[in-house]
């Protein structure tokens, strides 16, 4: 019996997901979040997506939009074993730190990680997917 697909979800996702103008990838992005069941977002998404949102949008928005993500998906916060294990994951792939922390957290939960970054590809061990 497969195991049903767990996703990750990068800042990407969510930017394209509130912002994007290309109304297909909107679409696209609607039918990933309600094709799979189990659902996970670093609390680090969720302060890059508020800082971005508070930003542009103003902190109604942004606190509005965090909670919509945060019941849309667990979120998954840093440990002990995700901040060392995403340290070095920087060093060696000098990657941004949410990126590797991400990365890491994908890689622990056993998730696909849901980005279209390129700081992932060069990371054997991740799965990542994007819309086509």
């Amino acid at each position: 019996m497969k195991m049903p697909e767990k996703h990750l979800y990068d800042t990407r996702f969510f930017v394209e997901y509130f912002y994007s103008k290309d109304t297909k990838l909107v679409s696209q992005l609607k039918q990933e979040l309600k094709s799979i069941k189990e659902r996970f977002v670093s609390a680090l998404t969720i302060h890059e997506m508020y800082r971005f949102d508070s930003r542009y949008e103003g902190k109604e928005v942004a606190m509005l939009r965090s909670n919509i993500i945060g019941t849309a998906c667990k979120v998954v916060g840093v440990n002990f074993e995700t901040a060392v294990q995403s340290a070095d994951l920087r060093s060696k792939h000098q990657m941004p730190m949410a990126d590797s922390v991400i990365a890491v957290t994908a890689l622990n939960y056993g998730c696909i990680l849901f980005s279209d970054d390129t700081h992932f590809k060069d990371i054997p061990s991740l799965k990542t997917k994007w819309c086509n």
